[in-house]
């Protein structure tokens, strides 16, 4: 079975899941055989710049994902997921790694549309982007330390 993870950068199961399905830069897919993980692939989104109705659980499908994993999703995605017959798993957090372990434990499913002013969600995101931001002052400060 293939499980697509919407994700906020490209670190694998350390990742981050995101929380914005149809703007996350990038999925995981991951292959699981029996429980067991069989392989893990990184994709970038085409999508990550804008998109139109459809265009992502369209994608998501062509990959071959069976479950779909987000922090949050509107309610159309949902329905062309639900249309697709793939299963949708909203609410997942922190890194990509424990939302999977979550949804293979049973312990995350379900899906509820968020809102488009979600408030959490802005604010989760808002705090992803001051740890990027954080990142890569650090790397322009080892730079200029000719580190």
């Amino acid at each position: 079975m293939r499980i697509a993870i919407a994700s906020e950068d490209n670190k694998g199961l350390e990742g981050t899941v995101s929380a914005h399905f149809g703007r996350c830069p990038y999925y995981m897919l991951v292959d699981v055989d029996g429980g067991d993980i069989s392989n893990v692939q990184m994709i970038q989104s085409p999508f990550h710049g804008g998109h139109g109705e459809g265009d992502v659980p369209n994608f998501i499908q062509a990959q071959g994902a069976k479950v779909m994993i987000s922090g949050g999703m509107g309610p159309k995605a949902i329905g062309y997921f639900n249309q697709f017959g793939i299963e949708v798993a909203t609410g997942a957090g922190g890194k990509v790694g424990d939302a999977l372990k979550n949804y293979l434990d049973g312990r995350l499913y379900g899906s509820a549309p968020c809102k488009g002013d979600d408030l959490s969600g802005l604010k989760q995101e808002a705090e992803l982007l001051q740890r990027k931001l954080s990142e890569v002052q650090k790397g322009i400060e080892q730079l200029e330390r000719g580190e």
